[in-house]
Formats: structure tokens, sequence, C-alpha cells
């Protein structure tokens, strides 16, 4: 019987094997609970057993190689933590600088961080602004305060300036790149050109700026880079691509500088949190001034083919998903505490639930499942633009007269 199997189909085994195991593997590394994993080791189990009935030999390599495997991420799934925990750096004395803490995640890191002894340099907008007074009043004198605006470079120099005369001959431990806005939601036929520039400006060409600024001083500490960006710059969003568009630019310049800094011995990590309640995302009167903003600069004739009941229909599901978003912000702060003291940092850390599952579906599975399934995850639209709705109902009276033409012919 063997001999009616050649070396192609030992390569096809092979290859099968490695895809199984790297779904695995993307399982376990996506912390989803006992329930996928289990689901995916039955999936292992049948495709073995199919196996089993063309080739013996063959199925029982495949089952030896998902065990081994199966057992060597247990381990390190069980184990893994715990040593880490151990060998984590001391915080003590490291100097860190976060961006955008005004609010949101950046906040909630500077508190954390303060809280762990780190020396903690933080940016805001306003240093009279709640965001600051809520920094002074609750963090330690270690925290310093300094007003930058990430877009406005004589800001950022000033800031590293500041930083330089506090650290003394001391470097830059860690630099948390947090800062990011968000600045509309809609279909980009419905975005304003402003809107892609004002993303572009703060997630990527600010965080750029402020990145190279401060690179001198994280070169000198050896130290780290942890960037909050986004799975919408990753995968393709329904009305994010204004905020999408900038964070995956964004993600390719954290890459490219992971590559190029190891030899320095600088450690690059992105953040990639799912749907947390923070700054403008929960804060329902900014939207609507936005959405009344839209409608009053969109030209009429474009206002009339997309209907003002489509845009609003959009504005009500975003606020429905802001409404459902978590509270709880502690996935992210620890994400961020992780990649700032681990001996080997991620390159990327899924921080929140969901996220993992859906890089799992963007990587393994077709294009127009992911894109269903994202669909379905973010905005379940209900409305069709109204110039597709009339022309749908042109057709439908069409089809009727032509049907009531052909019993009369009858």
């Amino acid at each position: 019987m063997m001999d009616d199997y050649t070396l192609p189909f030992w390569i096809y085994l092979g290859v099968l094997a490695v895809l199984v195991g790297g779904a695995m593997k993307k399982i376990v590394a996506c912390h989803l609970g006992a329930a996928p994993p289990l689901v995916a080791w039955l999936g292992a189990t049948v495709l073995v057993e199919r196996l089993w009935a063309f080739c013996l030999p063959a199925a029982l390599l495949l089952l030896a190689l998902l065990l081994g495997l199966a057992c060597c991420l247990y381990s390190a799934a069980r184990t893994g933590p715990t040593h880490a925990a151990a060998d984590m750096h001391a915080p003590h004395g490291k100097a860190v600088l976060i961006t955008g803490c005004d609010s949101g995640f950046g906040n909630a890191t500077a508190k954390h961080l303060d809280a762990l002894g780190f020396e903690v340099f933080a940016t805001v907008l306003d240093l009279s602004g709640d965001g600051a007074r809520d920094l002074q009043r609750t963090c330690s004198p270690h925290l310093t305060l300094l007003q930058v605006d990430i877009t406005q470079p004589q800001q950022v120099q000033q800031a590293l300036l500041d930083t330089k005369a506090k650290l003394g001959l001391k470097g830059l431990w860690g630099l948390v790149n947090n800062a990011g806005v968000c600045v509309n939601f809609g279909d980009v036929e419905l975005s304003l050109m402003s809107n892609f520039r004002g993303c572009m400006d703060v997630n990527f060409f600010g965080t750029l700026s402020i990145t190279k600024s401060f690179l001198p001083l994280l070169r000198q500490a050896k130290g780290r880079i942890v960037t909050i960006s986004s799975p919408a710059g990753d995968q393709p969003f329904p009305c994010l691509a204004a905020y999408g568009a900038s964070k995956a630019a964004l993600n390719l310049l954290i890459n490219t500088l992971r590559h190029e800094l190891e030899p320095w011995g600088v450690q690059v990590s992105t953040i990639l949190p799912s749907s947390f309640k923070t700054g403008h995302s929960s804060n329902h009167a900014h939207w609507e001034r936005q959405h009344k903003q839209l409608l009053q600069g969109l030209p009429p004739a474009l206002l009339e083919d997309y209907g003002e009941d489509y845009l609003t229909e959009t504005k009500e599901l975003f606020h429905r998903y802001a409404s459902q978003a978590n509270p709880d912000l502690s996935p992210v702060t620890e994400a961020i505490v992780q990649a700032l003291l681990s001996p080997r940092p991620q390159a990327r850390y899924f921080a929140g639930p969901g996220v993992g599952l859906m890089y799992l579906i963007h990587s393994y599975c077709p294009f127009s499942l992911s894109n269903r399934f994202l669909q379905k995850l973010f905005l379940k639209k209900t409305l069709a633009p109204r110039a597709l709705r009339k022309q749908s109902g042109f057709d439908l009276n069409l089809l009727n007269n032509n049907n009531e033409e052909e019993e009369k012919l009858k």
C-alpha cells in the first residue's frame, strides 16, 4: 500500500501539519479560554481520522506532531507567566514618557506606572484641564506633567529639553506612544479630506515626530518603545477608513523600527486593544456635533444619493457600539507594563477580549468570511444608500410590469 504514496503526498502532510500547528499556536496565544482550543483540537482529531483511511503511518506521524506541539504549547502557557513575573525588570528608577494623558489609556497608564514606582513624564494638551488636575491630585511628586501637542514640533522639542534637564545623564527607559484621534466615522465618500489629514497628522506624523526626537535617549538606556495602535490598522473596519489608514501607516512604521532598533538594544512593541471607553468614543455630544457638521458640509447631490437617514443610522450604530465598550482599561495598562518590563517583550500584545479571535479569523479564514465577520461585529447596517433603494424600487416595479404584460399575452 505504501508504494502508492509519492513524495508530494508526504510534503502535503508536512505542510498540513505546519498549518494546523500554526493555527493552534495562534489560538493559545489569543487567550480565548478553554472552548476554542478544544474545538480546534477536535478539528485536528477529525482531520487525523480522515487521513487514517488513506495512510496509517502518515496519520500516526501527523498525530504525533500535533500531540507534541500541543504539549509544548500547554506547558509554555502554564509555566510562561510565572517565570516571566519572576524575571521582570524592576520599575524603580526607570523613566517613561507617555503621550496623550488627558484621558483614556494615557491617563490610566500614567497613574498605574507612577504607582509601580516609575518616574513618569506625562504629556497633556492642557495643563489646566481635568485630566492634568486629576494626575496632579492622585499621583506622586515623581510624576512630571508636560504640555505637548505632538503635531507641533516646537512643543515636542521643548518637551525633549525639559525631559533631558530632569533626567540628567540618565537615559529614557520607555516611550509609550498613546496619543491618537478618531475624528470621524462614515463611508470614505462621505468623509472630508480634512478628516483623513487630521488622523494622519496625529496618529502617524505626530507619533513619528515624538519617537524620532526621543530616540537618542531611548538608545542610551537600551529602552522600550510601546505604541498603542488598533486592529483597524490591519483589518478593514466599515466606516473607519480615515482612522484605519492612519493606524495602518503607524503599524508599518513601528514594524520597521523594530528591525532597525534591534542592534541598538531598543525593543519595540505594539498594543492592539479591543473596544474600550476612552476619550471621545463615549461622548455623545461630541459625535452629535460631528454629525451636524458632516450634514452641513456635504454637497447636496451627495447627500441626496446617500440620504440623511443613512448617515443617521451610521451615527446611531456607532453610539450603540461605543456604549457596549469595556470601561475597565486594565487589560491595556497591564499589557503596557509587560511590554516595558518583560525581559523578552512580545512584538504584539492583544489587549482585551475578542482581539485574538479577530486576528485568528483574519489570518486563517477566507477573505469573504473575515469581511462578513467584521461587518457583523462592528456596524450592522440595515439601510442602503437612498439612490440604491430608489434603483431597487424601480427594478422591482419594472419586474412587476413585465410579469403583468406576460400574463396578458397568455
